[in-house]
C-alpha cells in the first residue's frame, strides 16, 4: 500500500500480523491497564478452568501418644471461563498511516518514526481495548451478540446472579445493601462503617474497594468537612479509607460510573482469563477490496472471582445506582438538579 514512499505489500501485511501475533493479541488487554493493572491475569485458559482454594483444618493440641485425626480438605472452586470472540475490521491503510505520521514523523528524525506494518496493525489492536474496558464489570454475555459487552459475563453480572443464588448475602457476611445515598456528607461515615464490618480475615489484607469516580469525589469532599483541621491532612484527595491503617485503597474506575456496586477484595481475588499461548488465537490480514484491508483476530476473554468467602471479597449495593449526566452546553444552574438530591427525593 504507497503512501509517498510507503509501499507494504498484502504478504508484508500479513508476515507483521504472523511475526508480531502474541504482542499484537496483548495490546487490547494493555489498553486496559487502567483496570486490569488492579486484577490479576490468568494467561492459557482457553474456554474453562477451576480456580480457587483448599483449605486444611489441622492443629496442634497438647501431647498424645496415640493423637490420629483425618485430614478433611476444604475444597471451594470456581470455573473461569474465557469466551472465544472475532473482529473483522476493514481498515484502509493509508489513513492509518497519515495518523501515524502526524504524530510522530514530522517530529523529530522523520524517517526514524516512519511507520511499519506492524506500527499500523497495533494501531487497530489497540483500539479494540476500549469496549473491552468498557465491559469488564457491565458485560453480559449473549453467543448471538455482535459486540464486546456481550462476549463474556462481567464482574457486576456475576455479582447479580450470586446475589440471586444467595451466595452473596447478608447472611454469609460477603454482602452489603445500603440503606442511604451516598452524598458529600456521608461518604466517609458510610465507607468507614462498611471498613468496620468486614470480616477480620480481609480486613487484614491489603484490600482494594473498586467504586466509580463518583464515590471517589464524595469521600474526597466529605473527608475535607469533617477532617480539614487534622495537621497530617495534608491533600484534598483521599486514596485509602480512614480507619484502615492504609490497607483499604479507593480505587476509582471511569467503567464504574453506573454500577451499583462496589467491590472490595484483594487483587488477587479478581482475575480476568486470557489465552494468549496457542494458535487458535491468531491475527490476520486479507485482501478481498482494492485500497482496502480486513483486518482479522480472535481472541479469549473473561472474568471472574476467585473465591466469594467472606475473607475474599465484600460486595456493598448502593441504595440508588448512580447517575452520569452530560456537562451543560450553557448556563443552567437554576434549573439543572443535583443529582444527589434528586436521588434523596426520589427515594
Amino acid at each position: 500500500m504507497p503512501y509517498g514512499k510507503l509501499v507494504f505489500t498484502p504478504q508484508e501485511w500479513q508476515e507483521a500480523a504472523h511475526k508480531y501475533r502474541k504482542e499484537l493479541l496483548m495490546l487490547p488487554l494493555l489498553g486496559c491497564n487502567d483496570t486490569l493493572q488492579h486484577m490479576t491475569g490468568r494467561p492459557g485458559i482457553r474456554y474453562k478452568e477451576s480456580v480457587g482454594t483448599i483449605g486444611l483444618d489441622a492443629q496442634f493440641a497438647p501431647y498424645k501418644v496415640d493423637r490420629r485425626s483425618n485430614a478433611d480438605l476444604n475444597l471451594s472452586f470456581r470455573t473461569l471461563e474465557t469466551f472465544f470472540g472475532n473482529v473483522v475490521k476493514d481498515f484502509e491503510p493509508n489513513s492509518a498511516i497519515r495518523t501515524l505520521l502526524g504524530t510522530g514523523a514530522t517530529k523529530g528524525n522523520a524517517q526514524a518514526s516512519t511507520p511499519t506494518a506492524r506500527q499500523v496493525l497495533a494501531l487497530i489492536a489497540k483500539s479494540l481495548s476500549h469496549h473491552l474496558n468498557e465491559s469488564i464489570w457491565s458485560a453480559v454475555r449473549n453467543e448471538n451478540g455482535d459486540t464486546t459487552a456481550e462476549l463474556f459475563n462481567g464482574f457486576d453480572t456475576i455479582t447479580q446472579t450470586e446475589i440471586t443464588a444467595g451466595n452473596l448475602s447478608a447472611a454469609n457476611n460477603n454482602y452489603v445493601k445500603l440503606t442511604d445515598d451516598i452524598t458529600t456528607e456521608n461518604a466517609v461515615d458510610i465507607a468507614k462503617d462498611i471498613l468496620f464490618h468486614l470480616d477480620p480475615h480481609l480486613r487484614s489484607q491489603q484490600l482494594l474497594m473498586y467504586c466509580s469516580q463518583d464515590f471517589y469525589d464524595k469521600y474526597s469532599e466529605a473527608y475535607q468537612k469533617t477532617h480539614g483541621g487534622l495537621i497530617y491532612n495534608t491533600q484534598y484527595l483521599q486514596d485509602t479509607v480512614e480507619g484502615s491503617q492504609g490497607r483499604l485503597k479507593l480505587v476509582p474506575l471511569a467503567n464504574k460510573a453506573d454500577s451499583k456496586f462496589i467491590h472490595i477484595a484483594p487483587k488477587s481475588n479478581m482475575l480476568y482469563g486470557y489465552d494468549n499461548m496457542s494458535d487458535v488465537e491468531s491475527i490476520e490480514v486479507e485482501r478481498f477490496a482494492p485500497f482496502v484491508l480486513t483486518y482479522v483476530a480472535t481472541m479469549f476473554f473473561g472474568v471472574q472471582f476467585e473465591s466469594l468467602d467472606k475473607s475474599r471479597l465484600k460486595v456493598v449495593e448502593l441504595k440508588s445506582a448512580p447517575t452520569t449526566q452530560a456537562a451543560p452546553t450553557q448556563n443552567t444552574s437554576e434549573t439543572t438538579a443535583d443529582p444527589v438530591t434528586e436521588g434523596e427525593n426520589n427515594g
